[in-house]
This record gives C-alpha cells, structure tokens and sequence, in this order.
C-alpha cells in the first residue's frame, strides 16, 4: 500500500512563508513525477507545481517566482516552498504523484488528503 502524507499547512499572515512537505511511503519501487495542487472554495483543483524525476519543474503563472518545489530521491519527500503568500493563495493543498510499488509494473497515480492553507490577518 502506498501513500502520500502531506504536512506544513496552517494559518500564515499575508506577506509570510510556509514549507509544506509530503512524504511517500510503502512498497514503493520508484516515483515519476511529484507535484502540488491546491482547490480554493467554490473552485476547481489546480496544479500548482510540478517536479520531474530529472528535477525539471512546471509552475503555475499565479505561484512562479515565490513558490519553489523540490524533492528528496532518497526519501521520497517533496516539497512547496511558499513565499510573499497573500489571501488568494487559501486553499486546500494536495501532493501528487507517480508511483510503482513493487508489486506493480506501471506508474500509479496516488493523491494526498490535503493540508489547509490560510492565508490571513
């Protein structure tokens, strides 16, 4: 079984910062991709962020140049590093990713259950 763990959510100031992590355990074999998506109320799930195997990142207009991705092979972690965060960034944040298990012979793709980011006064 495997699953992704997100933490690093809360409530942060407008102007503030915030890391979000996600964790990936289980029977894994190897992650493809990893990423980020956020789902505001009253709108739909959008990717936030991308990062490859090979580390080539994808960002959305909206976060690029003060949201920063990145990942640990090693641990299978990847991570958000939010900056200059105003109110339009509140939303629910989900970790994505490609995986195979061991048992398995294709990339599977397995969601998070989310952590809440507030951004406000």
């Amino acid at each position: 079984q495997v699953q992704l763990v997100e933490s690093g959510g809360g409530l942060v100031q407008p102007g503030g910062s915030l890391r979000l992590s996600c964790a990936a355990s289980g029977i894994i074999h190897s992650i493809n991709y990893m990423a980020w998506y956020r789902q505001a109320p009253g709108k739909e799930r959008e990717l936030v962020a991308l990062i490859t195997g090979s580390g080539s990142t994808r960002y959305a207009d909206s976060v690029k140049g003060r949201f920063t991705i990145s990942r640990d092979n090693a641990k299978n972690l990847v991570y958000l590093q939010m900056n200059s965060l105003n109110s339009e960034d509140t939303a629910v944040y989900y970790c994505n990713a490609g995986i195979k298990s061991l048992y398995g012979s294709a990339y599977v793709d397995y969601w998070g259950k989310g952590t809440l980011v507030t951004v406000s006064t």
